[in-house]
């Protein structure tokens, strides 16, 4: 069974997984919930060691927001180790509410 980093894979082959979780944001141009959500996953992944951030132009990978059934954006989905969807979020997400549900993801 695909997982949902594989699907990130095949539409963005240099992409790179985070060695214990990865934020993978689907934003659109003129969103400025996007422009919040980058800068509060870009602060989380400054202060918690083994996490990435990649975020995707939705509009540029359609085919990618239908695989995955991403409905609006911003949304980020959170990845754990293995590159399986732990969990999702539509909306731009608070600092606290992100990190603890990457502490639930990663086990910290």
């Amino acid at each position: 069974m695909r997982t949902a980093w594989d699907e990130v894979l095949a539409a963005l082959p240099d992409a790179e997984l985070g060695e214990r979780a990865t934020f993978v944001q689907f934003s659109s141009a003129f969103c400025a919930p996007c422009r919040v959500t980058r800068r509060t996953l870009g602060e989380v992944v400054e202060v918690v060691p083994g996490v990435a951030h990649l975020e995707i132009d939705a509009e540029h990978h359609l085919d990618l927001v239908r695989r995955l059934d991403v409905l609006r954006t911003p949304t980020t989905l959170i990845l754990d180790s293995t590159g399986r969807e732990a969990t999702r979020a539509a909306g731009a997400p608070r600092k606290e509410t992100v990190l603890a549900t990457l502490a639930s993801v990663v086990g910290d």
